[in-house]
Parts: structure tokens; C-alpha cells; sequence
């Protein structure tokens, strides 16, 4: 039972202070509270009794008393346990936050992102409430009644026994309605996750939804989602509203055979009129934590359905890790040799569609160049992605300085390596932040006059402390690609992999990158992938890829004279620029 939830242990453990002590204030508060009764009953009967009133006097100051220094512990409770279950929720999610940081690519290529923001906020509230408020409501009820039933039977067990036996329905109750509330929270923390993902994907892609007029479709769609949401909350609203009413019966058959039966035995002389009135008292008492106890059967429920979707994420490894004893690569000179041996790779999560790439082998020698060009889907950035590791090679190896990449730490890979992958991505952050990275503020200019980035910066307000809007929104497609660009730079990696890093930027702008980058990268290992075959001209080395294979390689003039796919690709660019020309003619 709650199998789940047990997975939350190792989060209480450094807090078990904090609940140890709001158990104590638990057991000070119930004690107190149950006191009140035993006052009332020495009141009540001193005023039947007809004893001097100093005798209800000091009855009534005692529940005084105790009423405060019961409430102030009942405000203790609340504290240390609501605090604490706060702590094992910010834990948790930093927990969450680390392991998804840790996930490899092909994790994300399947998981929605609007799924794993509903996880990681409305899952964690629930799981929170569960931790807090849930344990503290159980425990008071329990601490409660092991107080006051006894006390009610030492008044009379003839009575206590009839207020206490509706509630051998409870257990009935409690099945039935645990796993209605279980099914149904989980129903709407799905379909939650399915609300999230579609406002995510609509509010990313606002543009073209505007631009192909669909405003009222979708918000048609997003009305369908809601009220299915709706829909699902209320039906577990039902199952609560039921669930509530049934423990206030039940409490309520045990009050009525107290008051019939009671008053016959108060009337009897059997029991008197302060026991009677006491008993009353520890009844109601009993009653209302005993009504909560159906709020925290579906707190817990909400929350164990929750923590089984929490630990659906925890439970997923990595695909790319780092070995347990990993091989250190040797220093370098500002350059290291980079090796293909006969590289095959599919996508793990589309293998049915075929190889991406097969048998690719090439050897890179420190400190040279190399380009790769092909048609759109040639498995060009794939191979880019196959470098910082973003995927392992399902045949062959790649090796860095002669040493298997799947042996080296990841972060040492990473450092060695400066990928600048074709789709920029930007933090809403200032620019400075973006293109430094961690690097030292003192490689921020020269990354950005290499990169051409300098250009753009008298344009901005703030220059490099401009604050960028959601990816990097107030620069243009070409501004972010020089920004990306100036980032790689700025980490000074030995292996640079610029993948088609340079489309979103005009040809001029591109010359002047490209001739920069030749003088900044001299001495470096560097792969450039691009589109454009007038970028790769001057690179050492030139491999075509076609369907994922290697069909040409060479030098830019050795590939033209052999007139081979390299030459078609060149012809098919050159006749593109030569139609675009003559369109911007014709419109003068």
C-alpha cells in the first residue's frame, strides 16, 4: 500500500527533527484538548452539586488555560510540520531538477515538455500536501483517539461502545473510496499533463498559429481540454463529497445513541450530569478529526497517484553516462585528433525508419579542418550530435585523441569539444551571460568581433547587457547564430563543430565569419557542416554524405574536377543564387 510514497523516505530523513518535533506538539496539543472535557465535567457537577463556586471558578480558569496552551501548541504543529514538508518538496524537486539535467537526448525526443512542467508543479504539490498536511491530520487523528477512548469507556463502556460501533463501517468506507479517489486524481493529473503540453506548444508557437489564422481553432481545442479537465475534477469532487458525508453519518448514529441512551442513564442516576456532558464533549472532539480523516485519504491518494508519476521520471536512466572509472585524455596543444571507425547510428526512438548513418570512417588530424556537406536529411547534425555525445553510435567508435568517447568523462568531452548545433538556443538572460557561459569576462570581445556579434550591439539598448526575451526573441535569426557562435568561442575548446551554424546569416556577414573564424581556430580541430558549399571551400578536408553514407570526399577542387555528387550539389547552389539574382532584378 502507498508503495509510492515510500520512495519520499530518504527525503524526510534530514528533516526528522522537524517532525519528530511536531509529533511532540501533536501529542501536548491532543492532551491538552482532551483536558477541556475533564474540566467541564468538575464545573458541571460542582454547580449540580451545589459546592461553592471557587470550585467553577477553577474549573473554568483550568479550561482557559489549557484552551490557550493547547491552541499555541496546535499552532506549533502546524508550523514544524507544514515547514518541514516544504523542505522534502523543494529537496524533491531539486532532486528532479539534477535527474532530468542528467537524461540523454533521446529521452527528451520523447517526452513532451508541457508533461514533465505539469510533473514538476502540479504532481509536486500534491506529493507536498501528502508529506505535510496529510501526515499531520493522520497522526492527530490517531493520537486523539488513543486519548479519548479510553476516557470515554472509563466514563461508561456501555456508552462508548454505542458511539463507536457505527464506526466499524470506516474500514468498508475508506477501501471503497481510497481507490475511486486513487483512480480519478490519477485521470486528472494525465490529462493535467496533456492541459499543460498543448498551452506550452500553442504559446511557442503563437507566430504561426496567428499566421495561419487558427486562433479559433485551437482555442476551440484548449476549451475541449478544459472541459474534460473539469470534467475529471468534478468527477473526483464527487467521490470526496460523497466520501465526507459518509464519516458524518456514521459519527452522527454514534452521537444519537449517546444522546437516547445517555440521557436514560443520566436520568437513571447511572451516570451523572458532568460525566454525560464530558462524554459529549470527547465525543465531538473525536468526531471532527475523524471527518478530516476523509480530507487526508484523499490528500494521500492524490499524492500517491502523483509520486508514481514523480518516480516514473526518477526511474528513468540515462542512456549517456559517464564510465564508473573513466580513461583521462591526454594534454593537448590547443588541437586533439578526432576518428570515425565505421560509425552506424538509428534514432532509438524511430529505429523502424532505418540507418542515419552507415559506415562512416574518417580520421582528423589535430589542428585541421574538416567539412561535410549533403541534401537536407544527409545526417549531417546527427553526426555533429554523435561528437559532444548526445548519442552513442549503435556500430563503430569515435575517438578523441585515439581514446573511445563513450571511456572519457562527459564533462572533460564536453570541454574539449565546442558544438554550436544548428538550432540556437538562448536563456533569458542578458546577452553577456549568454555568450560567456561561465567563461572569463575577458574572452567576451574577441569571441564577439570573431563572431561578427560586435556588429550588432550598437543596435541593442543595453549593448551586452540587454535582457533577452524567451529564447533570445529580440535578436533576429541571425543575431542569435552569431551569438551562438561567440559562446563556443569564448570556452576556447581544442574541437570546434560549427553545424550549419552560419544559414540564418547573409553571405556577406557569412565571408566575414568565416574568415575570422580561419584566423581564430588556426592551430584548432575544427568541423564545419553547412548548406552552403561556398563555406567549406577552404577546409582541409571535405566529406560528402548522401543517405547517411560517405559517397565523396577530397579537397573542393579535386571533388569539382571529378564532377561526382559534390559538383551536382555546387551546380544545383549556383543555379539557386543565379534564379534569386535575376527575381531581385526583375523586381527593381
Amino acid at each position: 500500500m502507498f508503495r509510492h510514497l515510500r520512495r519520499l523516505a530518504p527525503f524526510f530523513k534530514p528533516y526528522w527533527r522537524t517532525y519528530a518535533a511536531g509529533m511532540g506538539f501533536i501529542l501536548v496539543s491532543n492532551y491538552l484538548i482532551t483536558k477541556g472535557p475533564q474540566f467541564i465535567q468538575e464545573g458541571v457537577d460542582a454547580i449540580a452539586g451545589g459546592h461553592p463556586f471557587a470550585e467553577v471558578q477553577r474549573a473554568v480558569l483550568l479550561l482557559v488555560v489549557t484552551a490557550l496552551a493547547g491552541g499555541a501548541a496546535r499552532y506549533g504543529m502546524r508550523q514544524t510540520l507544514n515547514s518541514g514538508s516544504r523542505y522534502v518538496e523543494r529537496d524533491l524537486r531539486d532532486a528532479l531538477f539534477v535527474h532530468l539535467e542528467s537524461l540523454s537526448s533521446e529521452f527528451y525526443d520523447r517526452s513532451p515538455t508541457g508533461d514533465l512542467m505539469a510533473r514538476l508543479t502540479n504532481d509536486l504539490l500534491a506529493v507536498r500536501m501528502a508529506a505535510g498536511p496529510a501526515i499531520m491530520y493522520l497522526v492527530d487523528t490517531a493520537v486523539r483517539g488513543g486519548i479519548i477512548i479510553p476516557r470515554m469507556i472509563g466514563i461508561s463502556p456501555h456508552l462508548a461502545t454505542l458511539a463507536l460501533l457505527p464506526m466499524l463501517g470506516l474500514p468498508l468506507v475508506m477501501i471503497f473510496f481510497g481507490q475511486a479517489i486513487h483512480v480519478r486524481s490519477l485521470a486528472i493529473q494525465d490529462h493535467f499533463s496533456e492541459l499543460t503540453r498543448f498551452v506550452h506548444e500553442n504559446l511557442s508557437g503563437v507566430r504561426v498559429v496567428r499566421a495561419y489564422r487558427q486562433e479559433q481553432a485551437e482555442s476551440d481545442r484548449f476549451q475541449a481540454l478544459s472541459a474534460e479537465y473539469a470534467r475529471r475534477n468534478i468527477a473526483l469532487a464527487t467521490a470526496s463529497g460523497a466520501f465526507n458525508p459518509l464519516l458524518t453519518v456514521l459519527a452522527g448514529l454514534g452521537s444519537a445513541a449517546v444522546l437516547y441512551f445517555g440521557g436514560q442513564d443520566v436520568m437513571a442516576g447511572r451516570v451523572s450530569v458532568g460525566n454525560f456532558v464530558a462524554f459529549g464533549v470527547y465525543l465531538s472532539t473525536f468526531i471532527w478529526p475523524l471527518i478530516a480523516f476523509g480530507w487526508v485519504i484523499n490528500l494521500v491518494n492524490r499524492g500517491e497517484a502523483s509520486m508514481g508519476r514523480l518516480n516514473e521520471l526518477l526511474d528513468v536512466g540515462p542512456a549517456i553516462t559517464t564510465p564508473a572509472v573513466p580513461v583521462a585524455l591526454p594534454p593537448h596543444r590547443g588541437a586533439r585528433r578526432l576518428t570515425f571507425e565505421g560509425v552506424s547510428f538509428r534514432y532509438p526512438t524511430a529505429k523502424d525508419r532505418g540507418w542515419v548513418l552507415t559506415e562512416v570512417s574518417f580520421d582528423l588530424a589535430p589542428g585541421r579542418s574538416l567539412a561535410i556537406v549533403g541534401a537536407t536529411g544527409a545526417g549531417k547534425s546527427t553526426l555533429a550530435e554523435l561528437i559532444v555525445r548526445a548519442y552513442d553510435p549503435e556500430k563503430g567508435r569515435i575517438l578523441l585523441d585515439g581514446i573511445d568517447l563513450r571511456q572519457l568523462d562527459l564533462r572533460e568531452l564536453r570541454q574539449a569539444v565546442g558544438f554550436v548545433p544548428q538550432e540556437t538556443f538562448l536563456f533569458s538572460e542578458t546577452l553577456r551571460e549568454n555568450v560567456l557561459l561561465g567563461a572569463p569576462e575577458n574572452r567576451l570581445e574577441t569571441a564577439a568581433e570573431v563572431s561578427q556579434l560586435s556588429a550588432a550591439i550598437p543596435d541593442l539598448p543595453n549593448g551586452f547587457d540587454t535582457m533577452l526575451g524567451e529564447r533570445g526573441i529580440n535578436l533576429s535569426g541571425g543575431q542569435k547564430q552569431r551569438a551562438a557562435i561567440a559562446r563556443a568561442l569564448a570556452q576556447q575548446p581544442p574541437v570546434f563543430v560549427l553545424d550549419d551554424a552560419l544559414s540564418a546569416v547573409d553571405a556577406s556577414t557569412e565571408a566575414r565569419i568565416l574568415h575570422a573564424l580561419r584566423d581564430a581556430l588556426a592551430g584548432r580541430t575544427t568541423i564545419i557542416i553547412s548548406h552552403r558549399l561556398a563555406a567549406v571551400r577552404e577546409a582541409d578536408w571535405i566529406l560528402v554524405l548522401d543517405g547517411g553514407k560517405v559517397v565523396e570526399e577530397g579537397k573542393h577542387a579535386e571533388l569539382v574536377a571529378r564532377r561526382g555528387r559534390y559538383w551536382e550539389l555546387l551546380r544545383r547552389q549556383e543555379a539557386e543564387e543565379e534564379l534569386e539574382t535575376a527575381e531581385i532584378v526583375d523586381r527593381r
